[in-house]
């Protein structure tokens, strides 16, 4: 296979993907948010494709608002941007509102069907090789119960959310693919406004952290 290829990182997820700013309730510019920062990062040799939605979840249809199940919408997006040399999926923290009375247990076990389905898809990755990276969204934290989103998100979502990242690692590892708790990641934090999306700051530290770590997986 040539050299010459670019290669190609599809980053998966929810609000925190898309680059939500609680602080205006917009999003992040070009220059702030951690894919795109990510992407210069990288540099030439990478393409990085933004795929992050509000409300996503891993496979939880939602009541309310249509289109957020990334279980129904992987493939197709996989597909679009295919040969994909890597996928980064990072989701779950919508998964544990209350309105889908879901366990921790539960919200890992839909992120194992996503998975799943992403590893069946063979034919979008380059080689037919699916490379996946798995990533534990932050936790939510406690101030978020002082904040508008409360009458959103529903009760229990703190400790949910905290419960993630074994049974994350846990996924990753019975499916064979890459894993890094974000919450783990120096800088990366969430913002004094909602406590739920990250901060200005965490965007940054959480692109340099990818810049590092995404090389070592190609």
């Amino acid at each position: 296979m040539s050299k010459d290829y670019i290669k190609k990182v599809v980053c998966f997820g929810d609000s925190n993907t898309y680059g939500y700013n609680a602080k205006i309730i917009d999003r992040f510019t070009e220059n702030e948010r951690w894919t795109c920062l990510l992407a210069k990062h990288l540099g030439e040799e990478y393409h990085v494709a933004e795929e992050g939605l509000e409300g996503r979840t891993a496979c939880f249809e939602d009541p309310l608002f249509e289109g957020l199940c990334g279980l129904k919408y992987l493939y197709p997006c996989l597909m679009t941007h295919k040969p994909v040399d890597l996928l980064v999926v990072m989701l779950g923290t919508n998964d544990v509102k209350q309105r889908f009375s879901s366990t921790p247990e539960n919200v890992a076990k839909g992120m194992e069907r996503l998975l799943q389905k992403a590893m069946d898809s063979r034919q979008a990755f380059r080689n037919n090789k699916p490379n996946i990276l798995l990533i534990t969204p932050p936790a939510i934290e406690e101030g978020y119960k002082k904040t508008d989103i409360y009458g959103e998100m529903g009760a229990f979502c703190v400790e949910k959310s905290r419960a993630l990242a074994p049974l994350y690692e846990q996924v990753a590892k019975n499916l064979g693919c890459h894993y890094v708790d974000a919450g783990q990641i120096a800088g990366v934090e969430m913002n004094p406004y909602d406590f739920m999306h990250l901060s200005l700051e965490a965007h940054s530290a959480f692109a340099e952290f990818l810049a590092k770590k995404i090389p070592e997986l190609l």
